[in-house]
């Protein structure tokens, strides 16, 4: 398949957060990334859409550590041929998103994604991609219509961000589409640090947003638009028609379900 002319260097983050995940438990293996679906590692099948895609060109994995990726000799090949790069990674998802962006010496765009992102295809990444560049914004977050994902999933549950114009669903797609984007990761880390303490939190977001936002009066664009002015960016969202692009598999329920629905489908 032919590459783009201006294509994307993907980011897969890869490193679990906590020991002693009930998923990893269940699933026997040594890593949340590792979690086998369809008889293959999740990090394995986004590579595999990753490197199918026509808009990504090169790929980093941050995470798991040298010692796991041993576990897994596909993986490991992967990293030794050149075909993957692999990164250490950071305390939060938001420190190794900043810590990968800065290892980059070039001006590519760059896709960042997850590896429990266990039914992404390279179908959602091209669109992703495509309608990421068309936004004209530094920073690009994908996501899906909460209805959309409700009506074709209903045996699961997934989390809704409301606004006064509808609901949506997270996709675990970030495009970072310039050099002037990467100070949006700084932002994140800034929020991410203080999860744990709402004031603090509060104080970074602006205390006028946040009350907006709870009482429903804000739209998705005023969120954008927000969210642009105090991280000093230009922030678009892509909204994505592929209700599957905003399942990834946190849970040992999530794991079932897309189990089940990976077998359906190759049947």
């Amino acid at each position: 398949m032919q590459k783009s002319a201006t294509p994307f260097t993907a980011i897969i983050l890869a490193g679990d957060r906590t020991s002693g995940d009930p998923l990893t438990e269940a699933a026997g293996v040594a890593c949340k990334s590792f979690v086998p679906v369809g008889g293959r590692p999740m990090v394995m099948r986004v590579l595999d859409s990753l490197e199918a895609s026509s808009q990504v060109d090169s790929i980093i994995l941050c995470g798991p550590t040298q010692t796991l990726i041993k576990q897994e000799p596909e993986l490991k090949a992967r990293i030794d041929a050149g075909r993957v790069k692999w990164i250490a990674s950071q305390a939060t998802p938001s420190s190794s998103t900043y810590h990968a962006l800065q290892s980059l010496q070039d001006e590519a765009p760059v896709l960042v994604t997850t590896a429990d992102h266990a039914l992404l295809t390279n179908r959602i990444v091209d669109a992703f991609c495509t309608d990421a560049r068309r936004t004209g914004c530094d920073v690009a977050v994908g996501l899906a219509s909460h209805e959309q994902v409700a009506t074709a999933f209903p045996e699961t549950k997934r989390t809704a961000i409301k606004f006064r114009d509808g609901a949506y669903c997270g996709c675990n797609l970030f495009g970072f589409l310039n050099p002037q984007a990467y100070v949006a990761a700084q932002f994140w880390r800034q929020v991410e640090k203080q999860r744990k303490k709402p004031l603090r939190m509060m104080r970074i977001l602006g205390w006028r947003a946040v009350l907006r936002h709870l009482l429903g009066r804000m739209s998705l664009t005023d969120a954008l638009g927000y969210i642009s002015s105090k991280a000093g960016i230009r922030a678009g969202a892509v909204i994505l028609p592929f209700p599957e692009a905003a399942v990834d598999v946190d849970t040992v329920n999530d794991w079932i379900f897309v189990k089940n629905l990976v077998a359906k489908q190759t049947l």
